[in-house]
């Protein structure tokens, strides 16, 4: 099994916990996470991501563990077309509940995956490397471009694993600046040359 010559950390800004990335960019991405985050109940979040060499997704799984309970989900994408496989241990729900937390808010992954037949990547929700994927796919670094590009993303949100369509806007605003929009939520995104997250607003950011 060959290794991944790379890394990134971040260290959450919102809440206590941080996560580390192995990834080779070589030929589109090929990653691996770790994710230890202590809200809304202590879990970790481990994931593997491969994409093609154009930086289209072409699947991830994604698995979220805590005391008493495990998920995972499968989103595989080939011909244009979505897969998505679940499985759950133990009551995500329950242990919420007794930690006075609002619920999970659905099963892991989604019921009609037509949904997300015009979604290209991916995006799991408070992880900053998922950024990446629409910011080289599109070559947003490149050139001088700054025009909104309009985008429908298959959203992970954690630690559910629920998966939704969700559309975001990436703008290039300088060279090593990208704004995103989501619903009512906008920010201002620091990357560095590779087009990897720098700094997230509120959310996460590398040491420097």
């Amino acid at each position: 099994m060959s290794t991944l010559p790379k890394s990134l950390y971040w260290q959450r800004l919102d809440a206590d916990g941080g996560q580390t990335v192995l990834y080779s960019d070589s030929n589109g991405l090929h990653a691996k996470g770790i994710v230890v985050a202590a809200t809304p109940v202590p879990y970790i979040l481990r994931y593997e991501v491969v994409t093609d060499g154009g930086w289209n997704t072409a699947h991830i799984d994604l698995t979220t563990e805590g005391a008493g309970w495990l998920r995972t989900a499968r989103l595989e994408r080939a011909v244009g077309r979505w897969r998505v496989t679940t499985a759950e241990q133990g009551d995500l729900d329950s242990v919420l509940a007794r930690a006075g937390r609002p619920g999970a808010g659905g099963w892991p992954g989604m019921e009609d995956p037509d949904r997300l037949r015009t979604a290209t990547d991916v995006d799991v929700e408070n992880d900053p490397l998922f950024n990446t994927l629409p910011i080289r796919r599109l070559r947003m670094l490149e050139g001088s471009d700054d025009r909104p590009h309009r985008l429908t993303v298959a959203f992970v949100r954690v630690p559910s694993l629920q998966v939704l369509p969700s559309e975001q806007f990436y703008t290039r605003q300088g060279p090593a600046t990208i704004g995103y929009t989501s619903g009512n939520f906008t920010t201002e995104i620091a990357v560095d040359e590779q087009g990897f997250v720098t700094r997230y607003p509120g959310l996460a950011a590398r040491p420097s």
